[in-house]
């Protein structure tokens, strides 16, 4: 069954059943209806790509995250299929790595998909290094693209961005007033890896201080039992600290760990911070202190400004997310 078997049967013109596909207005309803009632009883189901083609839209959105067993990038993507759906939008989704050839390899492919945009759902798409970038920036010459919880300064990328520099600067600065140690355990120099580290660099500054480099330890692919392996070396080498800040709550769930083996309590003999509020923050035992930068609200954001953006509408570049602390049984007085 195809759209000249439809018109046929229908007892109307190919070019009328093609303006009913597409949502043209120029059709009378009782015809709409005759021609509907027809597609309803042969089962007809439209050809999306050549309707794509007549509208010069396939109603679809690409969308990118570098891996979707991260629990806090998964619940963002969740958010952002969501909302789409509540426009009507389809979503295709490629779970790309880390590696950059293979990001730039997947949008290559959703592109010629013809999406009518991309969304990058996770700040590990951009690149320190702006080379690394490039295959973005190439992209949005074709369509728009939108970053959540990262920035490109580039044209027609727009961006939802997780507030996490202020938030880190807040909460190492409170910290610090309150006369800790700590130690900062981080995974990787995402562009929100990044602008963590700023943030905490900035409270020390703030304080007239200036971080050692053992007290920001990098901690890449490290699992919680690595965690808590390598803080029961540092301990036992004689490094001490009473604060455990970290950059996602997997890594303050080590800590936890850590600090019961050892006899600590927490957080009388040392506080522990994570961040994101996953829900592995509350399944620790004490649950964890962390910061909600409320990834979430900046996925569905995203998407309700890529709408606007898609109907030709001005939209910023660039809009800021705050997030805020969640108080749990890891922390004393923040």
């Amino acid at each position: 069954m195809n759209i000249y078997d439809i018109s046929e049967k229908a007892g109307v013109s190919i070019a009328t059943v093609s303006r009913v596909l597409n949502g043209n207005s120029k059709v009378s309803d009782k015809t709409r209806k005759k021609i509907l009632a027809v597609m309803e009883e042969t089962g007809y189901q439209p050809n999306v790509f050549a309707r794509g083609l007549g509208l010069n839209t396939m109603n679809t959105v690409g969308v990118m995250c570098a891996d979707s067993s991260d629990m806090v990038l998964a619940s963002a993507v969740y958010h952002v299929e969501q909302e789409l759906h509540k426009y009507q939008y389809d979503v295709l989704l490629c779970c790309t790595g880390y590696e950059t050839e293979e990001k730039a390899k997947y949008m290559n492919l959703l592109l010629s998909k013809r999406v009518d945009a991309l969304i990058l759902v996770g700040s590990s798409f951009i690149e320190k290094n702006m080379e690394k970038n490039q295959y973005i920036i190439e992209a949005a010459k074709e369509v728009p693209v939108m970053l959540v919880n990262a920035y490109l300064d580039a044209s027609n990328v727009y961006c939802a961005v997780c507030d996490d520099r202020t938030m880190m600067r807040q909460v190492t600065r409170e910290f610090l007033e309150q006369k800790r140690q700590i130690l900062y355990l981080y995974r990787s120099l995402s562009y929100s890896g990044r602008q963590k580290l700023q943030g905490i660099k900035d409270a020390f500054k703030d304080c007239g201080q200036k971080p050692e480099k053992d007290q920001m330890v990098l901690m890449k692919d490290s699992t919680i039992e690595d965690t808590r392996k390598f803080l029961a070396e540092r301990w036992g080498q004689g490094v001490r600290w009473n604060v455990v800040m970290t950059s996602d709550d997997e890594l303050a769930v080590g800590a936890c760990k850590f600090a019961k083996a050892q006899g600590l309590k927490v957080p009388q003999d040392m506080q522990i911070l994570g961040y994101n509020n996953s829900k592995i923050s509350i399944c620790s035992e004490p649950e964890i202190s962390t910061v909600d930068n409320h990834m979430q609200k900046a996925g569905t954001l995203a998407v309700d400004q890529l709408m606007e953006i898609l109907k030709k509408e001005e939209v910023e570049q660039k809009t800021i997310v705050k997030g805020e602390m969640v108080l749990r049984d890891t922390t004393i007085d923040l």
